[in-house]
């Protein structure tokens, strides 16, 4: 019996480093005009999983030559004091991008916090003007995981024109988005979500799939065409506590042609898009001084 050709692993550790060597060098050339782009990452509460991410996304900046504040504040802050803070750095020269670590403690109003940072310096992309933007395909801030998930489709050097991709996963940050951006390369695209019937029947037309539900095992190798492409958006735990996503990925990679791991796929992908959307406010910012 033959052994199946197992799928090709799209490396997102690899794919970060080059990115972040790009981000690198034209930070280096923007420092030289006297420009060093700036994120203020504010943390209000003590989520565990929040500081970590959080924690990440200041080393990164480090590493990058960007200048980053991280700004800390107990569960208790009111919603009226975290927006007169969101108001400051709209307002400080030194600081290019804004990003407010979600969830926020439940008296806080997420919606209403996004929409006071100015769109300008929205480096998540979740700004109802940053949704705008990507809806009518005009210039502006991509939500950072779904622009890593094309970055990488992008690495492999796939043409998504005429192809049927499937997108498993509604949210605004990942799924909605992720539709849009595969619509804007042409592919033609199937939102699946709770509600959708027969979700293997949508999975097996697909040649590109992108799984973004944070449920273990939501696709399995039976619902998946051979020689389709596998992006793993999902960040869960498996009996026995190790990090997997939401992809069969032992499965799966006897059937797909590329595959994304977990961990060390899109995860990496989405700090380094922060970066890039950091570095492309900065750029934005100088050249209108």
């Amino acid at each position: 019996m033959t052994t199946p050709t197992l799928a090709q692993t799209i490396d997102g550790n690899a794919l970060a480093a080059q990115l972040r060597a790009d981000v690198f060098a034209r930070t280096q050339a923007l420092k030289a005009k006297g420009v060093t782009p700036g994120l203020a990452v504010v943390l209000v509460g003590d989520n565990p999983a929040s500081q970590v991410y959080v924690r990440n996304k200041v080393k990164a900046c480090s590493d990058s030559g960007l200048h980053s504040v991280l700004e800390r504040y107990p569960a208790t802050m009111t919603e009226s004091e975290l927006l007169t803070r969101i108001d400051a750095l709209n307002a400080d020269a030194s600081i290019q991008g804004i990003l407010v670590q979600l969830p926020l403690p439940a008296h806080i109003d997420a919606h209403k916090v996004i929409e006071a940072i100015s769109p300008s310096k929205d480096v998540d992309g979740f700004h109802v003007a940053s949704a705008g933007a990507l809806m009518v395909g005009q210039p502006g801030f991509w939500p950072c995981t779904p622009y890593g998930c094309m970055k990488m489709l992008e690495s492999i050097g796939y043409d998504l024109r005429g192809k049927h991709a499937v997108v498993i996963g509604r949210s605004n940050i990942v799924g909605k988005p992720m539709a849009l951006m595969l619509l804007q390369k042409n592919a033609t695209v199937t939102v699946c979500h709770s509600a959708t019937t027969d979700l293997k029947a949508m999975t097996l037309q697909a040649d590109v799939i992108v799984a973004a539900v944070g449920k273990r095992n939501v696709l399995t190798a039976d619902m998946v065409k051979p020689g389709a492409v596998v992006i793993d958006v999902g960040m869960n735990r498996n009996d026995e506590g190790k990090l997997c996503g939401d992809v069969d990925f032992e499965g799966v990679r006897t059937v797909a042609s590329y595959i994304t791991p977990v961990p060390g796929g899109v995860g990496p992908m989405t700090i380094t898009m922060l970066l890039v959307n950091t570095l492309q406010a900065a750029e934005l910012a100088a050249a209108s001084r």
